[in-house]
């Protein structure tokens, strides 16, 4: 809980002063019940999703909301899901910034803050495929692309500067304002919206729109760690024991 001489409520009460909204118009807008006044009393806390949305509607930077920069406004993107930020190495060669699980979190919050990304791991791959292109590396979480990306495997993303220029049914890393997904993705005939689609099938498709995308990484490669336990060890083990019958089948045959 905030309280309310905090600096977030402070600098909430501010944007909403600015624009000249009431505490009930404000709320409606940024999707509260009823009004702000329990947030500009410090009794109910900014949930991420007010933050996404002063961040989308008013291009207000989260990290001034907290009082952690001076840098109060961030460009919103329509449509352009380029790299907001690209890091080089001491030769001046782009890297690859590697982006884990923990890091993930705070991603769509940084996504333009040049310091934050030189706290993070990065390196470069000496193939002609990682060449001529921006790449960056992001952690699967949680299971909803199973079984092609399991839950601790790194995908490799190459930047796309468009979502025209996303095609459909590829593996995607979409960067929202409040989370990062991989998920496939698919344009519908409204362009302002796409779907997102888990391969898991436990999960239902998401469709959001295009305006509440920062960043897209078409996925191209993985790494993974989990090859001393192979996923098709089932029909590694089908295939084994047909051989055995085979191996019977031809010893009885031989009698």
């Amino acid at each position: 809980m905030g309280t309310p001489g905090s600096i977030e409520i402070k600098h909430f009460k501010e944007v909403r002063e600015e624009n000249n909204y009431t505490q009930a118009d404000f709320a409606s807008l940024l999707g509260i019940k009823n009004s702000t006044a329990d947030i500009e009393r410090g009794r109910t806390k900014l949930s991420g999703k007010v933050v996404a949305e002063l961040l989308r509607q008013f291009g207000i930077n989260p990290l001034w909301l907290f009082g952690e920069s001076g840098q109060k406004y961030l460009k919103i993107s329509k449509g352009d899901v380029s790299p907001k930020v690209v890091t080089v190495d001491n030769s001046d060669n782009e890297n690859i910034v590697l982006v884990n699980q923990k890091a993930a979190a705070g991603y769509p919050h940084n996504v333009q803050d040049v310091e934050w990304y030189n706290q993070l791991p990065a390196f470069d791959i000496p193939l002609p495929e990682f060449r001529n292109a921006t790449y960056r590396g992001f952690q699967i979480e949680g299971d909803s692309m199973l079984p092609d990306y399991r839950p601790g495997e790194w995908v490799m993303g190459k930047a796309v500067p468009s979502i025209e220029e996303a095609s459909n049914n590829r593996v995607y890393v979409v960067v929202m304002y409040d989370s990062v997904l991989v998920k496939k993705l698919q344009k519908l005939p409204d362009s302002s919206k796409v779907l997102l689609i888990s391969l898991n099938e436990e999960y239902l498709p998401l469709e959001i729109n295009v305006h509440d995308i920062q960043e897209i990484w078409q996925v191209n490669s993985k790494l993974t760690f989990n090859l001393d336990n192979p996923s098709n060890s089932g029909l590694f083990q089908e295939l084994q024991h047909s051989m055995e019958e085979l191996k019977k089948e031809l010893k009885s045959f031989k009698k």
